[in-house]
């Protein structure tokens, strides 16, 4: 069978080989970004149901299904990727998934997985210290007597929302997980909120009617001296507020939210500050960014995808939280045959995470980052944020363009004319062409086209032949 480890180095160095050929063409731009076909025919295209029925993909046959399938894919190693937050992944964090995979060590028990639960642990601390939050030993991690820092990693920036929004609303309603919703709680948001935030507000039993916004300024940002009145309104109503949800930075343009002024104005009134850094959260490992995210240390909870900024592959998101004990307390529930008196070298993350079982997040992120050293993270994080930077003052000189605002991050928007759908069919007609792959957004009540700098390959010259490319659309349109 070809499945047996007699023929899986053979099989994987056929894989290696296609996946060799494939990060060559994209970075040479030998294909396109992009390519979409309808799902009926790539599924017949790659022939699913004869190797359903038939079985043994291998050998050359393997290594003509792979190539075939990668012909398939989006090319986030193309420099014309500018799209979505999701990293040009480093390949030393892709052995490290090809590793876990491999061992199949379902670590949220220690005995389980002790290496990929030892890295998580090593790597959750690296992170709480990027922050400032205070760390500890792993034998002490569980320690109710301390105040320590915590957290766990876990499968996307959605999952973190929601599982440090579970925090929040066991520290304000302890009694929530056994007698459910008193019904007056409410969350409060930015109107730039990553949609996951409504959408954990409904899973918790709080109701996405009650994720309210928080006012923002012109562009976005969150105007903390408006928030005073707001509690004050919310507390003659009789509304509890579990939590206020702080962008750092905003999905549509990359703003970053004055996190020491709201967080002064969260301590002050009692309020758990839960700190959205998914994305931004990269300026944390940079010593000319990390002005961005001053008074992040303040928060009670912080996501962070290492999955964005960091070039780890997807997904892995950390959870984080400035007292563990609001993350370990969350889930009041126990499995008689994980959780009982057992040799523990190491510490469980079951009781953190939303998932029973877990892969080894840590080790993607810990390869990555060892292959790259500090420094070089450091680097890739100006060198994308410096880019984003640059390509927006060039968009910025251009008379037949228009620019949002001026990018705090690696996310850059700007306009076409001045027409809403035009926006929407400029980029339609730039993912058919393939040489870009681009998004778009409303942002300050218009759509947007929207560049994410997430490939270190994409520069100066590439945003030039997007503009061109633009403009020739336009004239085909009748708009220029």
């Amino acid at each position: 069978m070809s499945t047996d480890s007699g023929s899986f180095g053979s099989d994987a160095g056929l894989v290696v080989q296609a996946l060799r050929d494939y990060l060559a063409d994209s970075s040479d731009r030998r294909h396109g970004v992009l390519d979409q076909q309808v799902a009926e025919a790539i599924i017949s295209e790659l022939e699913l149901e004869k190797w359903l029925r038939e079985g043994d993909l291998g050998g050359a046959a393997l290594a003509q299904w792979v190539q075939d399938y990668l012909a398939r894919t989006t090319r986030l190693h193309h420099p014309g990727y500018l799209a979505h937050q999701v990293a040009t992944p480093h390949l030393t964090g892709a052995l490290g998934a090809l590793i876990d995979a491999t061992t199949n060590n379902a670590m949220a028990i220690y005995e389980m997985g002790p290496a990929a639960s030892s890295i998580e642990y090593f790597m959750i601390n690296w992170m709480l210290q990027k922050i400032g939050w205070k760390t500890v030993p792993c034998q002490q991690q569980m320690d109710e007597g301390s105040d320590h820092a915590g957290g766990v990693l876990t499968n996307g920036g959605s999952l973190a929302n929601l599982t440090a929004l579970l925090a929040a609303r066991s520290a304000a309603v302890p009694e929530f997980w056994a007698r459910g919703n008193p019904g007056n709680l409410v969350l409060l948001a930015p109107e730039q909120s990553h949609y996951s935030i409504k959408r954990a507000a409904a899973i918790l039993g709080i109701g996405e009617d009650n994720c309210l916004r928080v006012a923002a300024d012109g562009n976005g940002r969150t105007r903390p001296d408006q928030i005073p009145a707001q509690l004050s309104r919310l507390e003659d109503t009789g509304h509890q507020v579990i939590a206020l949800v702080a962008n750092a930075c905003g999905t549509a343009a990359g703003l970053y939210d004055p996190l020491r002024e709201i967080a002064a104005i969260c301590e002050s009134n009692g309020i758990w500050l839960h700190v959205d850094a998914a994305h931004g959260g990269g300026a944390l490992v940079s010593k000319r960014l990390r002005h961005l995210v001053d008074g992040i240390e303040l928060a009670d909870s912080v996501i962070w995808d290492a999955h964005k900024m960091l070039r780890t592959p997807t997904l892995c998101a950390a959870v984080l939280v400035r007292d563990h004990r609001h993350l370990d307390h969350a889930f009041s529930q126990q499995a008689s045959y994980l959780v009982h008196d057992k040799d523990q070298p190491g510490m469980d993350f079951l009781m953190r995470a939303v998932e029973c079982t877990k892969s080894g997040l840590g080790l993607k992120l810990f390869m990555t980052l060892a292959a790259m050293g500090e420094k070089g993270l450091e680097a890739h994080v100006n060198h994308l944020v410096d880019t984003a930077r640059e390509c927006a003052a060039m968009i910025a000189e251009q008379k037949d363009f228009e620019l949002a605002v001026t990018p705090e991050t690696n996310i850059v928007c700007f306009r076409a004319g001045d027409d809403d759908a035009e926006q929407l069919e400029v980029r339609k007609r730039l993912v058919q062409a393939g040489n870009y792959y681009i998004s778009t957004t409303g942002y300050r009540g218009c759509r947007w086209l929207r560049l994410v700098f997430m490939n270190p390959a994409t520069g100066r010259d590439d945003i030039s032949g997007l503009l061109e490319e633009i403009r020739a659309i336009r004239v085909e349109l009748g708009k220029a």
